[in-house]
């Protein structure tokens, strides 16, 4: 059950991992670019405990409660505490408490860029029924899926809906933002050239490998692999490695010392494209190195396109920050501080 559990909240989080950047376990994530400047706020002093009516945020046009703010502040949570491989349960929100006057900020420009975002943006309701529909799959009742929700921080499944659809709108709007800006081959040129100490990279090798406990189970797989098995099935299959099983056993590029010296020698050494059967402290590895990068700057013709993702990615925030600003966002935060402890 705890598995289907962190399977769940992975499957959520891909969504919101998609248009945020992880935060600090001590603050909830937000799901939109930070703030150029801050919005106005009401005096942030301890209040008692207000009604769930409680106008916290107006944006816009738009009002949002109390209880709007304490749904959203409940999944931030539990999408901190999933990230860590957590089960959320209420009686965590306490641990948190401290940051629900910051989060009140992040909360109301992310209903901002929303509202922004639904002017010209819908998502399918077929988008949203598979989306559940996967989250669904593997659980054996409604009952068991129903206590795997609680346990990623939705009360019932009409928030999770209403979560992934509000996800979808907005990273639509924000991918249709920064499409908008296109940048020609002499402006990146000239961005490598002035940030070439960025694109310095240490040695790199790529690397795949099915974790199993026993030799005789990674002689198994080692002569499955070779005699043309796919590889990544036998990942999903049989590796013992959870962070990696689910992506057909693929770690990415790693570098000197990421790894345990096994593991890292093999990673360095072994011919390119072959498995290799490596044992560390953790088992048996079959490995397969399928690129190496030496140490030094990283090419032009390599990293183009991240150097144009970065100049659309300021582009849209820049332009996204200027749309925020129409709009007049005021917060309450005496309404969300929690009354101070005598």
């Amino acid at each position: 059950m705890k598995q289907s559990i962190l399977t769940l909240a992975l499957l959520l989080g891909g969504a919101a991992l998609a248009q945020t950047t992880p935060t600090t376990p001590t603050t909830p994530p937000p799901t939109a670019p930070a703030p150029t400047t801050p919005a106005p706020t009401a005096p942030a002093t301890p209040a008692q405990a207000a009604s769930p009516q409680t106008v916290v945020a107006q944006v816009g046009t738009e009002s949002y409660t109390l209880a709007d703010f304490d749904r959203a502040f409940r999944i931030a949570v539990a999408r901190v505490l999933n990230s860590q491989g957590v089960p959320y349960t209420p009686e965590m929100l306490a641990e948190f408490a401290e940051a629900r006057p910051d989060f009140l900020t992040q909360f109301a420009r992310d209903r901002a860029v929303y509202q922004l975002a639904r002017r010209n943006t819908q998502v399918a309701p077929a988008q949203i029924d598979a989306q559940v529909a996967a989250a669904r799959k593997g659980f054996a009742s409604d009952a068991e899926f129903a206590e795997a929700l609680k346990a990623t921080g939705f009360d019932n499944e009409a928030e999770l809906r209403a979560d992934l659809e509000r996800q979808a709108v907005v990273q639509a709007y924000l991918d249709s933002i920064k499409g908008r800006f296109t940048f020609g081959d002499a402006l990146v040129q000239s961005f490598y050239n002035l940030n070439r100490a960025s694109f310095n990279r240490p040695a790199e090798a790529c690397v795949k490998h099915i974790l199993v406990k026993t030799q005789a189970e990674g002689q198994a797989v080692l002569g499955a692999v070779q005699g043309g098995a796919d590889f990544a099935q036998l990942a999903k299959e049989k590796s013992q490695d959870p962070g990696s099983a689910g992506e057909g056993g693929d770690l990415g590029c790693i570098s000197p010392g990421d790894t345990v010296e096994a593991f890292d020698r093999a990673s360095f050494n072994a011919p390119l494209n072959q498995p290799q059967l490596v044992q560390t402290q953790y088992g048996w590895h079959v490995l397969v190195v399928t690129k190496r990068n030496a140490a030094g700057l990283a090419p032009l013709s390599e990293v183009a396109p991240l150097i144009r993702e970065q100049l659309a990615r300021d582009a849209a925030q820049k332009y996204l920050d200027a749309q925020i600003a129409r709009l007049n966002i005021q917060t309450n935060k005496a309404a969300v501080t929690p009354p101070a402890t005598k």
